[in-house]
């Protein structure tokens, strides 16, 4: 039965009458409903009022392990190559274990899903409730790592007021003064030495990245461009969305001080789903199925095929933790002096450093308006131009990745249309399903408006568009990983549409003078964009921060396109493919399960994508009181370590 129409039948509410739901006596959602920050411990009672219902977990698993079987990289987790073992995981056996699991309440259920799909550590393929993503978990105290040991973010004050008075007086009402604790050294956390908590956080909550040490460095504060204003992460340890902790064991010497003190710091639950008044309400706002969450049939909505331009494929980052979603600036005194060039309204701001030499392009992400950023980064390198630049430097701290066509504009701009095509070759996987996709599209004429999978979304290697009805499925091409053949589509290419500025035949700049910086925090596009630099150009590259004894990537999460739940159901109802014994059922409940959809290959070595090869930078440098969340300064002192 289709969700809409499950809904409205009376089915929903048999099912909640079925104990999904606390009774009205005892509802702990009550106590909660209405308020923006709430003691963490009351916001989780609410959570975990909901029963086990074995429905919802046999409906969500089908729908998991189904969008499992398009995942690219699923066969690489049986054992993980080296320097990414951490994330070696049998997934298919832990679908099977959750499905055997006992569980109380539907919160611990989602509670283990996220977190196995959370430890695969890659962002594009996590399992994303809606209903226990309703809250996020702040404490007032998060971690940054300098230079001379662990510290309590010295700008967390400034930071944090940004949350409003209801933040203030939450704690203010607990008579606990977080403000005296900004810039305290961090000897342990909860009975650890404080690296060793770090270590922690970065294997069991950040996910998001293979790379180790790049996940310490999404475990701390740092600054970063969110939509187009800079703004500043409180980081993984500070800023968790799934509810689990009510407090933090800190020890450490405050600023004023030089004895150690323990301090049991709490964390606020931030609500930041539909409003409700009690279970019942939360229940239908936040975590039953809606209109969006499963895909359509676009076949009733679209009544001719066109072949104007390729779909805008995306490869992006959700930042599911360490980000409050109420906006938090980066503080007012860390922000750039510099007067920004042209360009400098999206999600680029390009700064002249003192003495004209060095240009900066703070590549904030590859998100935003499409059109624009063409034009941004050619207003900005005509202005460096005219002003007598010879050195660029790209910061791409904490840029979650975007548009992938963008990321290969950026590289065909600075480098020129004689460096050929600017992107890897490509696969996604030729599962049984995926085969039937490109065949019945072909059969029905799918034009690049109504399907991804249509065959005109991408060129063959020799930068040519394939024709509507070439099935790159068939035949479909063995890759043996892990002992497994996972066969894949036959290779192919992006194919972008003609960018709103003129890309230059030679580089604007000698790419010797090209650097590219960050934290590691490159994700998806991010990862594209600095890995064909790395490859192509060998392109200086550092990265700040992390643990200074371990190794650590200059790149992310390194796909070439993910594919959210409603985008694959969609493929599949388009197809009218939705009743294939293959196919997902409808999500009963509000969530996502996205998926990397397309991997890219090395340049270096064309059977292996880019995610499993281990790149290191060529410079690594701590941050400092002085760099950790003011930009300005980070790239001054990066200019003169990597020019001279």
């Amino acid at each position: 039965m289709h969700i809409t129409r499950f809904l409205h039948s009376g089915l929903m509410p048999a099912l909640l009458g079925r104990g999904l739901l606390a009774t009205a006596a005892s509802d702990p959602c009550v106590q909660v409903a209405g308020l923006q920050f709430v003691d963490s411990a009351d916001a989780i009672a609410c959570q975990k009022s909901f029963p086990f219902n074995e429905t919802l977990r046999q409906n969500v698993l089908s729908v998991i392990s189904r969008v499992f079987d398009f995942y690219t990289f699923e066969d690489f987790y049986l054992n993980s190559p080296p320097p990414f073992q951490e994330s070696t995981t049998n997934i298919r056996a832990e679908i099977t274990r959750i499905n055997s699991t006992h569980y109380a309440t539907d919160y611990d259920f989602n509670r283990d899903l996220w977190d196995f799909t959370t430890q695969l550590n890659d962002g594009h393929t996590r399992w994303l409730p809606n209903c226990y993503n309703s809250y996020e978990n702040i404490l007032p105290a998060p971690v940054v790592i300098l230079d001379k040991g662990i510290f309590i973010a010295p700008d967390s004050v400034e930071l944090l007021n940004q949350l409003g008075s209801g933040f203030t007086a939450f704690f203010a009402a607990k008579k606990f003064n977080w403000q005296r604790l900004a810039g305290a050294k961090v000897l342990t956390i909860d009975g650890l030495p404080a690296s060793a908590y770090i270590d922690n956080i970065a294997r069991t909550v950040s996910g998001n990245y293979l790379d180790h040490n790049v996940r310490v460095n999404s475990v701390v504060s740092s600054y970063r461009i969110a939509n187009t204003d800079f703004s500043q992460r409180v980081g993984d340890l500070a800023g968790q969305l799934f509810l689990t902790q009510t407090s933090l064991k800190f020890s450490l010497i405050p600023v004023s001080s030089t004895t150690p003190e323990f301090v049991d710091v709490p964390f606020v639950a931030d609500f930041i789903g539909k409003a409700f008044t009690d279970g019942p309400s939360y229940w239908t706002n936040n975590c039953a199925a809606n209109d969006q969450t499963n895909g359509v049939d676009l076949r009733s909505r679209i009544s001719r095929v066109s072949r104007s331009r390729p779909r805008l494929t995306r490869a992006v980052l959700m930042d599911p933790a360490g980000q409050p979603k109420t906006a938090v600036d980066l503080p007012g005194p860390f922000l750039p002096t510099l007067s920004p060039t042209n360009g400098s309204t999206g999600v680029i701001k390009s700064f002249i450093l003192p003495g004209n030499k060095t240009g900066v392009m703070f590549v904030g992400s590859f998100e935003g308006d499409f059109n624009q950023f063409p034009l941004d980064v050619g207003a900005a390198v005509k202005q460096f131009k005219a002003s007598g630049v010879t050195n660029l430097l790209i910061d791409v701290t904490n840029n979650g990745g975007g548009y992938v066509c963008l990321g290969l504009f950026l590289h065909q701009f600075l480098a020129g249309t004689q460096a050929g095509f600017p992107g890897f070759q490509t696969t996604s996987r030729a599962n049984p399903l995926a085969q039937k996709i490109v065949k019945a599209g072909i059969q029905q004429g799918h034009g690049i408006s109504i399907s991804i999978y249509a065959p005109d979304n991408w060129q063959f290697l020799n930068g040519t568009q394939m024709p509507l009805d070439f099935d790159y499925n068939d035949p479909s091409v063995p890759f043996i990983i892990n002992g497994r053949n996972d066969p894949t589509s036959q290779r192919f290419e992006d194919m972008c549409p003609i960018p709103s500025v003129a890309i230059p035949t030679v580089p604007p700049f000698d790419l010797n003078k090209v650097a590219i910086i960050g934290n590691g925090n490159c994700a998806s596009t991010c990862a594209i964009f600095t890995t064909v630099m790395f490859e192509r150009h060998q392109t200086k590259i550092a990265v700040f921060g992390g643990n200074s004894s371990q190794s650590i990537q200059f790149k992310g999460t390194a796909g070439n396109q993910v594919i959210e739940w409603v985008e694959l159901d969609t493929e599949i109802k388009t197809a009218g493919l939705k009743n294939d014994p293959l196919a997902p059922p409808d999500l009963l409940v509000n969530g996502d399960m996205r998926h990397n959809w397309r991997s890219a290959y090395s340049s270096f070595d064309e059977s292996v994508p880019i995610a499993y090869v281990s790149e290191q930078p060529q410079y690594r440098f701590p941050y400092t009181a002085a760099t950790y969340n003011n930009p300005q300064n980070l790239w001054l002192f990066a200019e003169k370590q990597i020019f001279g």
